[in-house]
């Protein structure tokens, strides 16, 4: 349902991650309206917060959610838990007609990444936000296969461990598992690898992600322009994503071609890029761009949902 020019959402999860992109919704929704924050901790600080700034709250999850009032009214749900919750989660949540965009790694619906994909999997009932590497990175290995054949993509990426939480912790498999997936399925990567870096250091460092990409030669003229586009796009929902120097290139024949698993010796074009995401700061510090490009992602998505369905209204 909408409300004026509003679509309705709803929240589940109430820790750093859903009580970030909660206040985006309130700061920024341009379509959307907070219906409900959704937690099973009646004493955290995002159902508090929710409350205080006048959102419904239930402490009760998934059931809780459905018994609320206006639970109706409801049209997209960001679901902010674990892959593990997510799967019962959405069985729930589809049996009402509920769009739902899931920030976990469980990837029941499409990957999407606002970038590349979003106006493709507009229609979808459950689309997947993949991962925070996932949407810092795949951007870049896509531009490059824009201009070139990819055969292997590497991401690495580097967070603060004080903005792992207890669902990144416990999702490093899935993250690495669903990462390396997408940059075959949206980054056009032959084989795709993902690692994930969490570090302790002090002050916090920002996030920071490495790209390595091998394709087939071309110009490299032509990949700097691709990767420099692609990086306008990203920022015009995660303003504080950026390249943090130029592009590099290494050129190897068949020589001194590397080994890629899986592959073999491919000789080609090496592309290494590297990033730095700053958070907005909305509710996470600045250096936690790795749940800001999420959360950013995700509000991203449900506005362009939302347009879409005003629009037919």
């Amino acid at each position: 349902m909408t409300t004026g020019d509003k679509v309705k959402v709803a929240i589940i999860g109430s820790g750093n991650i859903g009580t970030d992109l909660m206040i985006k919704v309130l700061r920024h929704g341009q379509h959307l309206e907070m219906g409900a924050m959704v937690g099973i901790d009646p004493a955290s600080d995002g159902l508090a917060r929710a409350a205080r700034l006048g959102v419904p709250t239930t402490a009760e999850g998934i059931d809780g959610l459905l018994a609320l009032p206006g639970f109706q009214d409801i049209r997209v749900v960001f679901d902010a838990t674990s892959a593990g919750a997510h799967e019962h989660h959405n069985a729930r949540l589809q049996q009402h007609g509920v769009r739902v965009i899931d920030l976990t790694p469980a990837a029941i619906g499409p990957y999407v990444i606002p970038a590349i994909n979003l106006d493709q999997q507009l229609d979808a009932p459950n689309i997947n936000m993949v991962t925070c590497g996932g949407q810092a990175t795949i951007p870049i290995v896509a531009a490059v296969s824009q201009v070139a054949t990819v055969h292997y993509a590497e991401i690495v990426a580097s967070i603060s461990s004080k903005s792992a939480g207890p669902g990144t912790r416990a999702n490093i498999d899935e993250f690495t598992e669903t990462t390396s997936r997408a940059i075959e399925v949206l980054g056009g990567a032959k084989r795709g690898k993902a690692i994930i870096v969490l570090n302790p250091a002090e002050p916090p460092l920002i996030m920071r992600d490495t790209v390595f990409v091998l394709s087939d030669l071309t110009e490299q003229s032509r990949i700097e322009d691709s990767v420099h586009a692609m990086v306008e796009k990203v920022q015009r929902y995660v303003p504080g994503y950026r390249l943090k120097q130029a592009v590099q290139f290494d050129r190897f024949d068949a020589g001194n071609a590397p080994n890629v698993p899986g592959l073999g010796r491919v000789a080609g074009l090496k592309t290494s890029v590297f990033l730095e995401v700053e958070g907005a700061a909305h509710y996470l510090p600045a250096y936690a761009g790795n749940l800001d490009i999420m959360t950013s992602a995700a509000l991203a998505c449900a506005e362009r949902m939302a347009e879409t369905q005003l629009c037919a209204a």
